[in-house]
């Protein structure tokens, strides 16, 4: 995708959200990063700390961690005009715990920490935006672990189904079943019982 479309991909997004003029969109779009990545390749990997927000503009992506048994538990999952990050490394400054992954080729529009937070203070909708979507990121962070405490797996399958069904495509089975905390097999067996 060009460069000019993936910007104005963004800008589009931003302005479902908040309102931002000519010269606000001239300087986000000053300070971009554009990264692709290959069908596999890590964004941010354990011990390192997340510097950038991260955007995708076409792909699939997915932010995990693996156990002390080397097994992976997918956080988060993202698609084209969709935030993919790992919030705890990029707001503590501590090194992250967690893979960001690209699932198939993807790109992403990157912005730097320090260039946003000098951008909050010149373009104070952007500040704006990112609050709302940190505050959003965090409800459905409490919403799904209320779910994964309180729901059984084919509940929280069916409600995965019905949210992300554009999703449920792109995605490997072993990640919508990391994602969901069950087994592949286990996740084929509910499949079943859906169809």
């Amino acid at each position: 995708m060009e460069k000019s479309n993936q910007i104005e991909l963004l800008v589009t997004h931003i302005k479902k959200t908040v309102p931002i003029d000519s010269v606000g969109t001239k300087k986000l779009s000053d300070i971009l990063v554009f990264k692709t990545l290959a069908k596999k390749e890590n964004l941010i990997e354990p011990g390192q700390i997340s510097n950038s927000m991260n955007f995708i503009t076409k792909g699939c992506m997915r932010c995990y961690y693996l156990d002390e048994n080397a097994q992976e538990h997918t956080l988060q999952l993202g698609v084209e005009e969709w935030w993919i990050n790992d919030l705890y490394s990029y707001l503590s400054r501590k090194p992250s715990r967690m893979y960001v992954q690209a699932l198939e080729k993807t790109e992403v529009i990157q912005i730097p920490r320090n260039a946003l937070e000098k951008l909050y203070i010149e373009v104070p909708e952007i500040s704006n935006f990112f609050r709302i979507k940190i505050q959003s990121a965090y409800v459905a962070l409490q919403e799904r672990t209320i779910d994964s405490m309180s729901n059984d797996a084919y509940f929280r399958y069916d409600l995965f189904r019905r949210s992300y069904r554009d999703i449920e495509q792109r995605v490997p089975q072993y990640v919508i079943a990391s994602y969901l905390g069950v087994t592949p097999e286990f996740l084929s067996y509910l499949r079943r019982q859906n169809k």
